[in-house]
């Protein structure tokens, strides 16, 4: 399995290395105002790529969140269940379960 995996990197890095060396002209973007970039073609596209990426995960950063903390909660309610039937409590825990010795 593991060498599967090696070739479909190995075929991702040559088909971006393949298109890198296609588009190597110079390319300009215009944004607003009269400002241009000028650069390399493999660099705008690498560029919107990362953008895009970075977009997709903070898009999805709030919904990690809120499963994580329903995760938290689901686990919390499992525990005082099991806590419930085994007859103990949570503030029970805090309780030391012998006194301290003297003369310490």
């Amino acid at each position: 399995m593991k060498a599967i995996v090696w070739l479909v990197r190995i075929a991702v890095f040559f088909t971006l290395f393949a298109f890198a060396l296609n588009n190597q002209h110079e390319a300009h973007v215009r944004w607003f105002f009269g400002a241009e970039w000028r650069t390399q073609m493999v660099f705008i596209v690498l560029v919107a790529f990362g953008l895009g990426c970075a977009f997709g995960i903070f898009a999805m950063v709030p919904s990690w969140w809120r499963h994580r903390r329903m995760a938290r909660n689901h686990t919390r309610r499992a525990e005082d269940r099991v806590r419930a039937a085994a007859g103990t409590s949570p503030a029970a825990e805090l309780v030391p379960q012998h006194p301290p010795r003297d003369g310490l």
